[in-house]
């Protein structure tokens, strides 16, 4: 009886030892700032590996397709008569791992969609077809089938048909599953959007998010780990599990700028995917483009910047917090899309000078 005693009593000392280690470290996790280069990503570190894989990119086309170079494009620009052809390409980035822990794919294949075509639309074009591309170690035909239903529905969203893909099975290479695509767009000549017109006094309208879209899920994913948080918990703040907050299905925005680009002069078009707000750099660089009205985050940005200790700079320029899509316009123009549209609101102003300033924090950007 003794014997059984000790070992019970050894039992709970090691238990109780483990569950305050457990607490010490979701406490010193709680204390730390996160950043997203800490989380594993590094946005300036892909800024200069772009450069450097770019400046080697020297050959051109004869004859009709050439590409119009111009830096920092949502698309690229393919000289096709009277016409533009637009090449954007993306990809789901570790949400699929959030889909994984869940045992929930039929999402992913939406922002998929999304990631591409709402990149299309910042150069008023119309997407209208799609590739996929999707990597992987071990295929499986339900996943698989589960992907097919979220492609059909953002297919389904932006009016676009895909005409084809690539599965390639890696093992060697891929632990699991990476899923991207590129999409194929078009926009007559004379009503191409670059950012190039953006002026001092329009004015910058903010199109809600539908939430965490498909960028940062790597830092979000990491302060919710550190912190001790399964995904398939309930946090106070938020009407789901954090998994299923972090799966919300990016914003489809394409149907509804092509209608405001033809209703409406528009100077400026911009993706809020990864760097945040610092996309917007990408507009006329002799401009200085104000937030000064931001939309309210929604609560799972709250939650991930209160669990994490991020400052508001750094969530700023890796989340989109609660603004997903930009249009900056003349101030007549933008006052009618925030009527027109419940999911629009004037933001911000472009003024004189550079660089993009955040009332929230008073933050600064000067450099994409």
């Amino acid at each position: 009886m003794t014997e059984y005693f000790l070992i019970a009593k050894s039992f709970v000392i090691r238990t109780k030892y483990k569950i305050i280690r457990l607490m010490l470290d979701c406490v010193l996790a709680m204390e730390e700032d996160w950043t997203y280069s800490k989380s594993g990503v590094d946005i300036d570190k892909k800024s200069s590996v772009i450069a450097s894989l770019v400046g080697e990119l020297k050959c051109s086309r004869d004859g009709i397709g050439r590409i119009v170079r111009t830096k920092n494009l949502f698309a690229g620009l393919i000289d096709f008569g009277d016409k533009y052809l637009t090449m954007a390409t993306d990809g789901v980035g570790t949400k699929i791992l959030v889909a994984k822990e869940l045992g929930i794919w039929d999402t992913i294949g939406i922002d998929c969609i999304a990631m591409n075509v709402n990149d299309t639309v910042c150069m008023g074009a119309e997407p209208v077809s799609f590739v996929d591309y999707i990597a992987v170690d071990k295929p499986d035909e339900k996943i698989f089938e589960s992907i097919g239903r979220g492609l059909s529905i953002g297919a389904r969203l932006s009016n676009i048909e895909i005409a084809g893909g690539e599965v390639a099975i890696l093992p060697e290479i891929v632990n699991g599953l990476d899923l991207s695509g590129a999409c194929l767009g078009y926009v007559s000549k004379d009503k191409v959007i670059t950012g190039s017109k953006c002026a001092e006094g329009d004015l910058i309208v903010s199109l809600k998010s539908s939430g965490i879209h498909s960028n940062g899920l790597t830092l979000a994913r990491k302060v919710f780990e550190s912190a001790g948080y399964q995904l398939t918990e309930k946090v106070s703040g938020l009407s789901k599990p954090i998994g299923e907050e972090l799966l919300t299905p990016t914003e489809i925005y394409v149907k509804q700028v092509l209608d405001i680009v033809k209703e409406h002069t528009v100077h400026g078009l911009v993706d809020i995917t990864g760097g945040g707000l610092r996309n917007i750099l990408r507009m006329n660089p002799r401009c200085r483009y104000n937030i000064n009205d931001p939309i309210k985050p929604d609560p799972i940005f709250k939650k991930i910047q209160e669990i994490g200790n991020i400052s508001m700079k750094e969530a700023y320029q890796t989340f989109n917090m609660g603004m997903g899509f930009d249009i900056i316009t003349p101030e007549e123009d933008a006052e009618l899309i925030a009527k027109e549209w419940k999911n629009a609101k004037i933001t911000g102003i472009v003024e004189s000078g550079e660089g993009v300033f955040c009332s929230s924090g008073d933050v600064i950007y000067n450099r994409y």
